[in-house]
């Protein structure tokens, strides 16, 4: 198979290199380099009046553990590899938070914003319709990524409950709260990003979060929710960008003010204080601790010698190369992986499932703390594997992927697969 996404030629060396690590069989590494199934669709969707066709794709990598999972992407510059290398980080970070899944991930390549709402509706529909037979709340279980939201669930979960005949709120997850959504799974991923940051911080440097200097890069629905919590937690934010730009303020940025007027206006810029900066200056800004929260690949060879965080925690899938990891873990940096670190939002998404699956609803405060107590009792169990492997060149992704190995190794031992 051709490898044209550089991401994903980046997921299998990290993978390759853990398993060469862990000591595992090399029939491992040929189970999860490829995906079991992939499959493409066409959607036809009436824009302005003509018929437009919009290619999709679902990816499901691996089921040993439990049905696939993972998230849906509307983004005009999704690739077919890049959806596997997502897809394949997916099934590491379901086995690494212990939840009984596999990995999957899918795509639709279109500007959501370029549609109008009822265009939008008929392309989410559509997806479904093109899909439902490989999808299921034990099947695949689909969520929200880049591009999507919980209204696009909305319309999808209504699309196959209609097509099966009854309601299915299991199958797809991040649902609006009045159509058996939990609240919590709008801020998940951002709540654990932070929750990682403060683990972490902890673990290696022997202090709180109070005072302690955070730079975000990237403020979408993952980002501000990070700045949102871990200034909770008595962090100084002095950094959050988007594309219109970063906002630096050494004194220290009003978060929830910067959100209020993203919310109005739709760029960070339009924050009143501090320096407006380009929207990758966020990266290079003297914080202790860096949050990517973006996209993939931000963090490259090219650029990596103007981060100064002694710590970054990574709230985006891939945003660190293997070149920028090496060379900052050479520095004495640690770098959160994101499959530990951003799993907040996939943990979530499964509370959410077994929610549906019983009929039964948890409060906020609840729910929030089962998912905090799962979420530091993963970074524990890698935080120990690091210890353990911990030599020269050896990363925290490492021991992640190590642990998350393992499990799924286990799982295929058991099923006769291996």
């Amino acid at each position: 198979m051709p490898m044209q996404s550089i991401f994903l030629q980046d997921t299998l060396r990290i993978l390759k290199r853990a398993i060469e690590i862990g000591g595992f069989d090399k029939i491992i590494y040929d189970y999860l380099s490829r995906p079991m199934r992939v499959i493409a669709v066409s959607i036809p969707v009436k824009v302005n009046g003509s018929v437009e066709i919009f290619e999709g794709y679902r990816v499901q990598h691996n089921n040993a553990l439990g049905p696939f999972k993972g998230g849906i992407r509307f983004h005009p510059e999704v690739t077919l590899e890049d959806d596997m290398a997502l897809a394949t980080l997916m099934t590491l970070k379901n086995s690494l938070a212990g939840i009984p899944y596999g990995g999957s991930k899918g795509a639709v390549r279109v500007d959501p914003k370029a549609l109008k709402t009822n265009e939008l509706e008929e392309l989410s529909r559509g997806y479904v319709r093109a899909l439902y037979s490989f999808i299921g709340p034990d099947i695949d279980i689909p969520a929200p990524d880049v591009g999507t939201n919980p209204q696009i669930m909305a319309w999808m979960v209504d699309e196959y409950s209609k097509i099966v005949g009854k309601n299915v709120p299991g199958v797809f997850t991040a649902k609006p709260a009045e159509l058996w959504g939990n609240p919590v799974r709008e801020y998940a991923t951002g709540f654990g990003v932070a929750i990682m940051a403060r683990e972490a911080w902890k673990n290696l440097f022997n202090g709180d979060l109070n005072g302690v200097k955070v730079a975000v890069h990237g403020f979408g629905n993952v980002g501000k929710w990070v700045a949102y919590w871990v200034s909770k937690m008595g962090a100084k934010v002095i950094a959050i960008a988007d594309i219109s730009g970063t906002v630096y303020d050494p004194n220290g940025i009003d978060v929830e003010k910067a959100m209020e007027i993203v919310s109005k206006t739709g760029k960070v810029v339009n924050y009143p204080n501090g320096q407006k900066l380009s929207p990758e200056d966020a990266l290079y800004v003297n914080a202790d601790v860096l949050m990517p929260c973006a996209i993939e690949d931000t963090i490259r060879a090219d650029n990596v010698s103007r981060v100064k965080a002694k710590l970054i925690v990574e709230g985006a899938n891939g945003p660190t190369t293997p070149e920028a990891e090496e060379y900052l873990t050479k520095r004495g940096v640690v770098i959160v992986p994101d499959i530990l670190a951003n799993a907040g939002g996939v943990i979530m998404s499964y509370l959410e499932w077994v929610e549906n699956l019983q009929w039964v609803t948890w409060s906020e405060e609840e729910t929030r703390s089962k998912l905090e107590g799962i979420l530091t009792n993963n970074f524990k169990r890698v935080f120990d594997e690091y210890g353990k492997i911990k030599r020269e060149g050896i990363t925290m992704r490492d021991a992640a992927i190590v642990t998350a190995i393992s499990r799924i190794e286990k799982a295929m031992k058991l099923r006769g697969w291996i």
